[in-house]
C-alpha cells in the first residue's frame, strides 16, 4: 500500500508513523475476531504492527464474570471502604502523586465496588486486591451490565493464531493500558501477565513501587514475536495515544455514562453496540 493509497483511509501521523485504526462494533461474547482481522489482513504490508486492545480479545473469549453473584466479605467491604476510598483517596494517593482522575473516583466509589474487591479476592487474591483500582487488569468499562471481563487467556498464542491468519510478516501485540514502570533499568508491572522482560504479577507491591518509578505506559500483555521491551512499548504507546483521542473511550466506570448515557449496571450490550469501537490499530514506519 503507497502513500497515494493511504489518502482514502482514516489515518493519523504520529511523530514517525502512520497510524490506521480499525473501526467495528461491538465484539461480543464467543464472537470471532473477523471484523478485526479482515481488514487488518487488507490494509496492512510486511513490517506493520497490529496493536490491539485487551478487552475484545478478553469478551471474544468470554472471559466475563457477573459481579453481581459475589456476596461482599468483611476484608472486600474494608477494602473498599476504609482501605480505597478513604486511605488512598484522601491520604496515600496525594502523598504519592497518583494522578488526580484516579484520586477523584476513589472518593466517590460506588457501593458495587465491593462486589468488585471480592471478586479480586476470590480470583486474584490479596495481593492484587490491595490495589487501590484497577486491580488485575479487571475491566469494568467494556461489558454489560454487571459483568466485567477478566484479561485475555494466553495473549501471546492469541497474537501468533492472528498473524496467522493475516498470512504477512507483521508483529500482533495485545496491550492493556495498565502501567509497566521502570526503576534502574528494569521494567516491572502489577498485571498478571505481560511479555517477557517485564516483570509481572506485582499486584498492589508493583503498584506502590511504581509511584516511585518511572511510568513507560501501556503494558504489552502478549506478543507474536519476541520483542525488546522498549520498541514493545513503544509501540503499545503509540497505539494509546490514539485511544486517548477518542470521544468514545471508556477508561474508567465513570466514563460510561458520559458515552453511552446509561449507568455502569444498567449498560446492555445494544448500548455498547451502538458506538463505534476501535479495538485495534495498524502503525506502520513511515
Amino acid at each position: 500500500m503507497t502513500s497515494q493509497d493511504l489518502k482514502n483511509i482514516k489515518h493519523v501521523i504520529n511523530g514517525d508513523y502512520i497510524v490506521i485504526p480499525i473501526e467495528t462494533g461491538y465484539i461480543k461474547p464467543n464472537d470471532n475476531l473477523n471484523s478485526i482481522i479482515n481488514p487488518a489482513r487488507e490494509l496492512m504490508v510486511d513490517g506493520d504492527y497490529l496493536v490491539i486492545a485487551e478487552t475484545p480479545i478478553s469478551v471474544s473469549q468470554n472471559r466475563l464474570i457477573d459481579e453481581a453473584k459475589y456476596t461482599p466479605s468483611l476484608t472486600a467491604k474494608f477494602l473498599t471502604v476504609v482501605w480505597s476510598k478513604y486511605l488512598w483517596g484522601y491520604v496515600l494517593g496525594p502523598l504519592l502523586g497518583i494522578k488526580e482522575r484516579t484520586i477523584k473516583n476513589l472518593r466517590k466509589l460506588p457501593k458495587e465496588t465491593e462486589a468488585h474487591k471480592q471478586v479480586v479476592l476470590e480470583l486474584y487474591g490479596l495481593k492484587h486486591a490491595l490495589k487501590p483500582a484497577s486491580e488485575a487488569g479487571i475491566d469494568l468499562s467494556n461489558a454489560p451490565g454487571t459483568y466485567v471481563s477478566l484479561l485475555p487467556d494466553n495473549p501471546e498464542k492469541v497474537s501468533k493464531e492472528i498473524k496467522s491468519q493475516i498470512g504477512k510478516d507483521v508483529c500482533v501485540m495485545i496491550i492493556d493500558t495498565d502501567a509497566t514502570y521502570m526503576k534502574n533499568g528494569k521494567y516491572f508491572t502489577g498485571l498478571p501477565i505481560a511479555i517477557d522482560g517485564i516483570d509481572a504479577d506485582n499486584g498492589f507491591f508493583g503498584y506502590v513501587k511504581g509511584q516511585l518509578s518511572e511510568n513507560m505506559g501501556s503494558t504489552p500483555l502478549g506478543c507474536s514475536e519476541k520483542m525488546d521491551v522498549e520498541s514493545a512499548l513503544k509501540m503499545a504507546n503509540i497505539a494509546e495515544d490514539y485511544q486517548k483521542s477518542l470521544a468514545t473511550e471508556m477508561k474508567t466506570i465513570h466514563s460510561v455514562k458520559e458515552v453511552l448515557g446509561s449507568e455502569i449496571d444498567e449498560v446492555t450490550i445494544e448500548d455498547l453496540d451502538s458506538i463505534t469501537h476501535t479495538p485495534a490499530v495498524i502503525i506502520r514506519k513511515i
